[in-house]
């Protein structure tokens, strides 16, 4: 029995065609947060990047009813203080000033608010702008989610007058 070759060239040209045909799979991330600050908030972000955008699942319970709260990424990977001051401040690569997600100026961690339902839960998906799960000055991975008591002003530097950390998670890839 005979067995036919296909040329050398004439394959690897087969192979690197249907590879540039194929969509990368997307970057997956996500935190579980834990209540600080003596509050009893939990949840978990599940974070998936796709065609150069940031998506966040976020479920939340524990929150006061029908309330309005900061929400950010923050520099450091580290919830460890019972107030989670070790995740230090807004993650903010580009130097600017604190201000609303999807306006100028704003730091890249600062993120839309989060609004509990009449039970104290959340579970809302956001696009997240400014930011990747990528490698890279602008990555998140390796960072932390921070949930606030209070609402974000948008407007108080450096970090929208939002109270108290209630929640804090590192962002891990998936």
């Amino acid at each position: 029995m005979r067995l036919s070759a296909v040329p050398l060239p004439i394959a690897a040209v087969a192979l690197l065609a249907g590879c540039a045909t194929t969509t990368p799979a997307p970057l997956r991330a996500g935190a579980t947060l834990e209540a600080r600050s003596g509050s009893t908030v939990t949840g978990r972000v599940d974070l998936t990047e796709s065609g150069g955008r940031v998506r966040a699942h976020v479920e939340l319970a524990g929150l006061a009813p029908n309330s309005e709260h900061g929400f950010h990424v923050h520099d450091k990977g580290d919830c460890s203080a019972a107030d989670a001051a070790s995740a230090g401040g807004h993650f903010n690569p580009a130097g600017a000033a604190h201000g609303r997600a999807g306006t100028a100026p704003h730091h890249a961690g600062d993120l839309p608010s989060l609004m509990a339902d009449g039970h104290g839960n959340v579970r809302v998906d956001l696009v997240l702008e400014d930011v990747t799960l990528a490698p890279g000055p602008a990555s998140i991975v390796g960072r932390s989610l921070v949930v606030h008591r209070d609402r974000d002003d948008f407007t108080t530097q450096p970090a929208g007058n939002s109270g108290p950390r209630v929640a804090c998670g590192v962002i891990a890839a998936r």
